[in-house]
């Protein structure tokens, strides 16, 4: 599996934004994706996961209720949807997929710069 990240950009607080996955490669349905983000000075924070077939989303504390992962079969694409979001969510945001039975997350997509101004 191959992953490009997109979307990011600058949007106020409060604000809304899509950021997209496109996964190349087959038999996603063996792979579970995730958001993960870096803020400046911080370390890499896993911010949400789904398996690609079950819709069963996990997300952090300091998102729950305000993103949403998703998948588009057809286009073989995992978004994060992030509402409201707060200057605290600026970072870069990387996708990333494991296959079901690892225990870390093996491949990763380029990061795509968030940012959130007051």
């Amino acid at each position: 599996v191959q992953l490009q990240a997109s979307g990011g950009g600058l949007v106020q607080a409060g604000g809304s934004l899509t950021l997209s996955c496109a996964a190349s490669g087959r038999t996603l349905s063996l792979y579970v994706f995730a958001w993960f983000r870096q803020a400046p000075g911080k370390e890499r924070e896993w911010v949400a996961s789904r398996r690609w077939s079950v819709n069963t989303p996990k997300y952090a504390d300091s998102v729950e209720g305000r993103f949403t992962i998703s998948r588009n079969n057809a286009k073989n694409t995992v978004y994060l949807h992030m509402s409201n979001v707060k200057p605290e969510d600026t970072a870069v945001y990387y996708c990333a997929a494991k296959v079901l039975s690892a225990t870390s997350y093996g491949v990763w997509g380029q990061g795509t710069q968030v940012t959130v101004s007051s």
